[in-house]
């Protein structure tokens, strides 16, 4: 009597194509045509419905475990919420500066509204620009 073999399951571009290949089957029905199933040793199959989804989340590049970026360290989270300090000062913290990609030295310029402050980023193109045309400027004043 021939055993069967467990089957190399479909994983990637390939399971997301056979998958929409597959229309209207049930999800069990892609899972094991798609390899996702065992024979046990009495030649019964079982069908790994977990490792099935779990591939077609893989493929699909969505990331579901909460990696940690930095160094590692856990920390709070970021509320969106920050309150005016003992020295008057208002501090948005490093959690929100990389979420933005901000770097040392980035500018912003302030506006206050009746109850909102609101911070535009400086762009360098502009201040290059500026810079650039001030030097113009100057060369042709030294010229004449």
């Amino acid at each position: 009597m021939g055993k069967k073999k467990n089957p190399e399951p479909l994983q990637g571009e390939s399971l997301l194509k056979k998958v929409k290949e597959l229309g209207n089957l049930t999800k069990e029905e892609k899972a094991r045509e798609c390899g996702y199933y065992t024979v046990t040793k009495n030649g019964v199959e079982r069908v790994n419905m977990m490792k099935f989804l779990n591939a077609l989340i893989d493929a699909e590049g969505i990331k579901l475990d909460g990696k940690q970026n930095g160094n590692g360290r856990g920390g709070r989270s970021a509320s969106y919420r920050i309150s005016v300090q003992s020295n008057g000062n208002l501090l948005i913290g490093a959690a929100y500066t990389k979420q933005m990609d901000l770097h040392p030295g980035d500018e912003f310029e302030i506006s206050l509204g009746r109850k909102h402050i609101h911070l535009r980023q400086v762009e360098e193109d502009v201040e290059e620009e500026d810079l650039e045309e001030e030097e113009d400027l100057e060369e042709e004043m030294a010229s004449a």
